[in-house]
């Protein structure tokens, strides 16, 4: 085994005997103090050399640190002092407790908006229903326009028949959409027996070609009555419906200003005192404001009334004449008539797969 040249600032010999235990020194004190020296007195940053050889390699590898030029790390107690430390001190107590006092009075202003809005709405609610139940029980008046009310409730009879109309009329479609289709199949199989059948070829011929023109002919009526269907389902669900959602808004406007109105008579029954009187100068004022919303719905409802009489006529004499002449040229077995009566409305049939939206409008 070869010896190896160590430093004697870093390392010691330290004999070993046989059996792995450390052999008895012949000065044990003297490897403590010398230990103790080296830590001591021994070489500083400047002085210290970095072998790059590895350990115990030669001196070519060997570089001096002294050359290594720069201050010193130092701890330097007046450096805190330069540099003034802000987010501290009654400047900060001070920030702190303005800003948190500003988020609690935004919270309080919501909290009260909250809770009046919920008194309002509360207060509203016990008036409008108590009468209501006046009314039901006939101890309440409640304010009457006749004539306005009649048609209203013509209205709304009307709805209900068209209503049933458009659900003859979408059973209609569907029942003769089915026909069509199996008259389309009929025709294809009369045609493929022509071909298989040479004694009956000119029989199914002809029964094929006269489901094939059936077939075109209930096509282009399906076409007539699904407009018709169309049509009615916008009156029905869209214009009726647009007109009695104004005359429910009216009649729980009516409502309220009865309500208003019974309360704002109760307080005018009672004593004169100042407390009565504030009250109800109160009760005019909401009165007031519920008795413009009711005349405002009010002149609402007359001129949608009158208006939706006006659409009703005009779009119903026009799809019962578009529906009377397909349906009578369409078993009349007049082809002709029945695609003019088609133009003159401009009704456009789809071509086959129309339906179906294009790979550009999948995307």
């Amino acid at each position: 085994m070869t010896d190896r040249v160590m430093s004697k600032a870093a390392t010691m010999e330290i004999p070993i005997n046989s059996n792995g235990d450390t052999g008895a020194l012949a000065e044990d004190d003297s490897l403590e103090q010398d230990l103790q020296q080296v830590m001591v007195s021994g070489p500083n940053l400047n002085e210290t050399s970095i072998v790059s050889g590895g350990y115990g390699g030669t001196a070519e590898g060997i570089i001096p640190t002294g050359s290594i030029m720069g201050p010193a790390v130092r701890y330097n107690p007046e450096f805190n002092k330069r540099i003034p430390v802000t987010g501290f001190g009654p400047n900060m107590q001070h920030s702190s407790s303005s800003s948190s006092m500003t988020a609690e009075e935004a919270t309080r202003g919501v909290a009260v908006e909250k809770y009046e809005a919920v008194k309002k709405w509360g207060l509203n609610t016990y008036k409008c229903t108590k009468q209501m139940i006046s009314e039901r029980f006939g101890r309440g008046s409640r304010t009457v326009d006749l004539e306005l009310e009649a048609q209203i409730e013509v209205l709304r009879d009307t709805k209900r028949k068209y209503v049933n109309v458009l659900r003859l009329a979408k059973a209609l479609t569907n029942h003769f959409y089915n026909m069509v289709q199996t008259q389309h199949a009929l025709g294809d199989t009369f045609a493929d027996l022509s071909q298989k059948s040479p004694e009956l070829r000119d029989e199914f011929g002809y029964n094929a070609e006269t489901q094939k023109l059936l077939c075109k002919n209930g096509e282009t009526l399906l076409g007539a009555i699904n407009f018709f269907v169309s049509s009615i389902n916008t009156l029905v669900n869209k214009t009726m419906e647009d007109t009695l959602w104004t005359i429910r808004m009216y009649e729980n406007a009516r409502l309220e200003f009865d309500a208003y109105r019974s309360d704002l008579e109760e307080l005018s029954l009672g004593p004169r005192d100042a407390v009565t009187m504030a009250r109800i100068e109160a009760a005019q004022e909401q009165y007031q404001v519920h008795k413009e919303k009711y005349e405002r719905l009010r002149s609402d409802v007359i001129i949608k009334l009158k208006f939706l009489e006006e659409n009703k006529v005009k779009v119903m004499h026009k799809q019962l004449l578009l529906f009377h002449n397909a349906i009578s040229a369409y078993f009349a077995g007049n082809q002709q008539q029945l695609e003019e009566t088609l133009k003159q409305f401009n009704i456009k049939l789809r071509p086959p797969g129309a339906d179906k939206p294009s790979w550009l409008e999948e995307q």
